[in-house]
């Protein structure tokens, strides 16, 4: 008899496949964050101190929003690693869409629900510029972390496999052809979903758990502060900042607050984007050897050539790279509008700084703000000072250009060679110039017009 009663019990049981899995005891708190763009290291970043966070609150489920169309598998696989590795149970809601990584993750969660009219699949490994599939050793890759995944979450690894290669046949679910991408009822046919519902409120009323203290993810201040700096257009600003510092102590090294205001803003530039996995240690370096370049071939080379060419280069380079999650050079899943996004910016912050230096230049020694901040006192001739290291006779005296003056650098006068600089002006070596000051360091000079 009770092997007649044993079909009926599991048809009974059959028409209840939203409930929850058994708990070990009373959910009291849960945890909720949502990963709703696209799967990148800033997102990489999100899910890690979220699930952190969960841990210090002493939560007793997560429950991930998910709606995303995919990103970074490598960040993908460094999310599901996470999630499968998590003390606490991963739910995942799917609110809409898991395709590509985000099906990836999805699979790694204990169980999966979703909103009425959501997908999940679709996870064929494309490239960032033009969305063409990717070489088949990325989607080997993607295939054997689909497939484990699977196993280790109780799912068929065939058919998250599928969800990569088209080449895969499965009766019942899909031809050759075509990537497997599941609606909710054939997700929930396939024990790929656990039920619909239209919202986590929902889920937890049904199952009985609505009276729990519910935890919503909310950054921190820090990293509030983080992503507003990842701003492009702050980021254009910290670069103009950068690239006029550089410039001006560069121009008149030894006064200090251009050189300051530069490095603060090279912190502020690179710092974000580092700890959002975006700038790593080379890209910094290169932007730094571009600098010593520069610094090189302004103060030790004369002229401008190959040392000057390659530090603007390297400047500019560390800049762009730092701004994109590219793979040791690799731009493959680089989003192209991303990659268009990183070039503007630098580009037009660059342009701004170039035209404001030449507006600035001729401005800032005049400047009473600026001679009051550097000098403290006036020390007179009648004290013994001197404010030139010339003889007063140079004044007036015609030379030329024997480097660049950019606007400083070097002139030559009856054989001898002196520093100078111009009124703002650049002045190519070689040209004519007339001496019209000989106080300070350097002898103030103009382009001679006779």
């Amino acid at each position: 008899m009770s092997r007649l009663l044993l079909p009926f019990l599991f048809m009974i049981i059959s028409f209840f496949p939203q409930q929850l899995p058994a708990q070990d005891k009373k959910i009291e708190r849960i945890f909720t964050f949502k990963i709703d763009r696209d799967i990148d290291p800033a997102m990489n970043r999100r899910v890690k101190l979220a699930l952190e966070s969960a841990e210090e609150k002493e939560a007793d489920l997560i429950i991930i929003e998910m709606d995303t169309y995919g990103g970074a598998v490598n960040d993908a696989d460094d999310i599901r690693t996470m999630i499968l590795e998590a003390p606490i149970p991963v739910y995942t809601f799917i609110n809409k869409d898991a395709a590509s990584a985000g099906a990836l993750i999805s699979i790694a969660s204990d169980s999966i629900y979703m909103a009425p009219g959501a997908s999940i699949g679709a996870a064929t490994v494309v490239s960032g510029a033009d969305g063409s599939a990717a070489p088949d050793k990325y989607q080997s890759y993607m295939r054997s972390m689909m497939r484990s995944t699977a196993e280790a979450s109780g799912r068929d690894p065939k058919i998250a496999e599928a969800m990569v290669d088209e080449k895969i046949a499965i009766d019942g679910v899909t031809e050759e052809g075509s990537v497997v991408t599941l609606s909710v009822s054939e997700a929930i046919k396939f024990g790929f979903c656990e039920g619909e519902y239209p919202s986590i409120d929902a889920i937890l009323a049904t199952q009985g758990i609505a009276e729990a203290e519910i935890i919503e993810y909310e950054a921190s201040s820090t990293e509030q502060i983080i992503s507003f700096f990842l701003n492009p257009a702050i980021s254009g600003i910290l670069i103009l900042i950068i690239i006029g510092g550089i410039y001006f102590e560069l121009q008149t090294p030894g006064v200090g607050f251009p050189l300051a205001a530069a490095i603060l803003a090279t912190i502020l530039y690179f710092i974000p984007y580092y700890l959002n996995g975006l700038a790593e240690n080379w890209e910094v370096i290169v932007f730094v050897l571009g600098i010593i370049l520069l610094a090189v071939e302004l103060f030790v080379i004369p002229g401008f050539g190959i040392f000057g060419i390659l530090g603007i280069v390297c400047i500019l380079s560390g800049l762009v790279l730092g701004m994109l999650p590219n793979q040791n050079f690799d731009f493959s899943f680089v989003p192209a509008e991303q990659l268009f996004v990183a070039l503007l910016t630098v580009i037009l912050a660059a342009i701004a700084a170039v035209f404001l230096i030449f507006w600035l230049t001729p401005k800032v020694n005049s400047w009473k703000a600026f001679s009051t901040i550097t000098l403290a006192t006036t020390q007179g001739k009648s004290e013994g000072y001197t404010s030139s290291f010339y003889p007063d006779e140079l004044k007036g005296k015609v030379g030329k250009v024997h480097s660049r003056l950019r606007p400083s650098g070097r002139v030559e006068i009856d054989g001898e060679i002196f520093d100078a600089y111009s009124r703002g002006e650049f002045i190519d070596q070689g040209e004519e110039i007339i001496v019209i000051s000989t106080e300070g360091t350097s002898l103030k000079v103009k382009k001679h017009e006779g």
